[in-house]
């Protein structure tokens, strides 16, 4: 299973939002490229990354940074307003090694089966639930549609990874919702990367425990529990090598 240590980029800072609420913001490095670095000493090979600027105004606001991050030579996995192909495209020019697409791919499955087509496993879907229901739009709008059926349709389509972000556990530091993520390994075949929940050491072993259900669970996403010092990175890679 590989650990997704999480940077996530408001104004040019790394931050972390509650729940996605940009009125519950918490900074914790001026320079997300100082922080990619130290993932990088821990033993990182990716950074998960959000452009949460671009998240809400539909087209990324960082992408100088987030070249930052990528020169020091992590593999980055970049969502956050990628709605356009020439977005998608600009990425990719800036070093991101898999750009994720959320509001879009719930939009547009022409879409994404383009870039699919175009990008191969360099495209991501993300799906961002709330109570088993799609969010878009930095989770500002709860569409009616439902995140597993999405989930089929994006497998149906070659999309290669789908990130599964529980938005109700997100930063609250309560424990992931293995049940959801259990429910998403069995729903497709694609590669299924959990967001959302992990606070302690125990919530990792308990993904990696479904993992032995559900082969496809290949990665966790951590964020606030790393810059809370709940968790040591460099433990937590270790205990996901196995």
């Amino acid at each position: 299973m590989t650990i997704y240590p999480a940077i996530d980029i408001k104004g040019g800072r790394c931050v972390r939002l509650t729940q996605g609420r940009a009125d519950q913001e918490t900074v914790y490095f001026e320079n997300p490229a100082e922080v990619a670095a130290q993932f990088r000493a821990a033993g990182s090979t990716w950074v998960h990354v959000v452009d949460l600027d671009g998240a809400f105004a539909g087209e990324p606001q960082n992408l100088a940074k987030v070249a930052e991050i990528a020169a020091l030579g992590l593999q980055v996995q970049l969502g956050g307003g990628m709605r356009t192909r020439a977005i998608v495209e600009r990425a990719l020019a800036a070093g991101v090694s898999r750009v994720v697409v959320g509001t879009r791919a719930a939009e547009s499955e022409t879409f994404v089966g383009e870039l699919v087509a175009a990008f191969g496993e360099k495209i991501a879907v993300g799906i961002d639930a709330k109570q088993g229901r799609v969010a878009v739009k930095g989770w500002v709008d709860t569409t009616g549609t439902d995140a597993l059926a999405l989930a089929r349709r994006m497998d149906a389509l070659g999309v290669a990874t789908l990130i599964y972000t529980d938005i109700g556990t997100d930063g609250m530091l309560t424990g992931p919702n293995l049940t959801a993520q259990d429910a998403m390994g069995a729903a497709v075949k694609a590669r299924v990367i959990a967001s959302g929940g992990v606070s302690r050491r125990e919530d990792v072993a308990d993904l990696l425990a479904v993992k032995k259900r559900r082969p496809n669970l290949d990665g966790v996403i951590v964020g606030k529990a790393i810059y809370e010092r709940r968790v040591e990175l460099a433990d937590l890679l270790a205990l996901a090598r196995g």
